[in-house]
């Protein structure tokens, strides 16, 4: 499901902006699980609210907007490999902040991890190594959110379940996401006038139905059975599914785009089995 997203990202973007494409996966993930939410609100501790609201910026509101962006200048099959440094920064987080202990080989993977993201950011579609991509730093950015809200989940709101932490965040979240769509963007003069709107606008549905609001469901409890680090692999199978749809969509990888991915995922591997 998430592998899947960063392609229903780029057919978003042949309509609509990085911000339209934004706020409409929120805002339809939290349309869709709003049932869910109301069933779950009534039995939080008020306490809880704040606590909801951060992981919901975190692990949704912001990435969703980073994403958008950085595609705008990447291909999604690239953006997708990026994703999988969210593991290493899950430990980093861990380690730094909830002082979860690592060892052995996991600083030798955290920079490999690194050094095949700076190659994949050197990288351009069907060329050599040139100049560094700087929105690269956004989908890094959202690892690193990506990885602090595991562990806010796993440690700092235990008692939730995954049902209840996924729709009542995107409640909270998801007034801001509509206001912002319907207010200030072009989206519905878009959705008026635009031929194609209507199929983008399809795509960033299914894409907060399903890569939003289920999928984040799914994660939420394998992090409640599991760890952090342990649900955060699941970003292992990404770039199979990334580069597959990528590739079927027309997108070109380099020698330097395989060798960033073998690092960032030998590193991941080294981060994970060595801690």
């Amino acid at each position: 499901m998430w592998g899947t997203s960063f392609i229903l990202i780029k057919q978003g973007l042949k309509v609509f902006t990085p911000d339209e494409v934004g706020s409409l996966r929120v805002a339809s993930a939290s349309l869709f699980l709003l049932p869910l939410a109301m069933v779950h609100v009534r039995t939080l501790n008020p306490a809880a609210y704040w606590k909801l609201f951060i992981s919901g910026m975190m692990g949704i509101f912001i990435p969703a907007f980073l994403y958008a962006t950085a595609q705008t200048r990447m291909d999604s099959s690239v953006a997708g490999i990026i994703n999988t440094l969210t593991p290493l920064f899950t430990m980093m987080v861990g380690a730094i902040v909830f002082k979860q202990r690592f060892r052995g080989y996991v600083i030798i993977g955290i920079i490999l991890g690194f050094a095949g993201t700076i190659l994949l950011s050197l990288s351009r579609s069907g060329s050599s190594v040139t100049g560094f991509n700087n929105f690269t730093l956004l989908i890094v950015l959202a690892c690193l959110l990506y990885g602090s809200n595991l562990n806010f989940i796993k440690f700092s709101i235990p008692e939730l379940s995954a049902p209840a932490i996924t729709s009542v965040s995107l409640m909270l979240i998801g007034p801001f996401a509509f206001v912002y769509l319907l207010g200030f963007t072009g989206f519905t003069e878009k959705m008026e006038t635009h031929p194609g709107a209507w199929k983008a606008f399809g795509f960033i549905t299914l894409l907060g139905f399903m890569s939003t609001a289920v999928a984040t469901i799914l994660f939420n409890k394998l992090v409640k059975i599991a760890t952090p680090m342990f649900a955060s692999s699941v970003t292992y199978l990404m770039p199979i599914v990334v580069v597959m749809w990528g590739v079927l969509d027309g997108e070109l990888l380099n020698t330097g785009h395989f060798i960033g991915m073998a690092a960032i995922l030998g590193g991941v591997y080294l981060a994970n089995r060595w801690r």
